[in-house]
């Protein structure tokens, strides 16, 4: 008897939250401007998915008040049980930051 493998989904839930300051440049006074649950295979994959959704008009939600993403955001991804994770935007792409950054 051939025994059934079910191939479990490499994606995983993840629930992204990106903060900005008000105005581009600033260093201080962070606050949450957009949060979705999405599926994704990788912290890579969900920060290029939320980095495009803010990089192109079109593609921006109607509710969205903030501005296109730029250096200095950041993005909180929470796993759930499998952690939270922040990362910062920088000239040089995303950099994973300590929770502590986020003023």
């Amino acid at each position: 008897m051939e025994k059934l493998r079910i191939r479990k989904s490499l994606e995983k839930e993840m629930d992204l939250t990106l903060f900005q300051t008000p105005e581009y440049g600033q260093e201080k006074g962070y606050s949450q401007v957009f949060r979705t649950i999405i599926l994704s295979r990788s912290h890579e994959e969900a920060l290029n998915f939320l980095f495009k959704k803010f990089s192109v008009p079109d593609l921006m939600p109607n509710e969205f008040n903030g501005r296109f993403m730029g250096t200095g955001d950041i993005v909180l991804i929470d796993e759930y049980r499998g952690g939270q994770h922040y990362f910062q935007l920088k000239s040089g792409g995303w950099k994973k930051i300590n929770r502590v950054h986020l003023r």
